[in-house]
């Protein structure tokens, strides 16, 4: 159940890292497109580059919790109980991560518009 639940993070966190990655190269398309206003392009590009990279904070703090919830999952015995499992996930700083009904949304289908968090 925990290793799933952490699988489950894992692609979140590669779909957010992604979208990160989406949202700059797209910046990069718009400031190497001629037909666009240089200062406008320029604005929007760096307001997105600026958007993407905000998103890096929140991936870093994903990994730190999914990292400090393996570490104390190593120390549990082979037949802890699922509660145990539970309430190391429940007591993780992120949301995302803590409340079960907001773990793993990269399983949810996406509505094409990138998602920067």
């Amino acid at each position: 159940m925990s290793l799933h639940k952490l699988a489950r993070e894992l692609e979140e966190t590669g779909r957010q890292s992604a979208a990160m990655v989406e949202g700059i190269t797209y910046a990069l398309e718009i400031l190497a497109d001629p037909s666009m206003n240089c200062d406008a392009s320029r604005r929007e590009a760096a307001s997105m580059i600026i958007n993407a990279l905000q998103g890096q904070d929140r991936i870093e703090q994903r990994c730190q919790n999914m990292a400090l919830a393996v570490r104390q999952i190593a120390m549990l015995p082979p037949n802890a109980a699922d509660e145990i499992y539970d309430e190391i996930w429940s007591s993780l700083d992120l949301d995302e991560l803590r409340v079960p009904t907001l773990s793993g949304i990269a399983l949810r289908p996406s509505n094409g518009d990138v998602d920067l968090f």
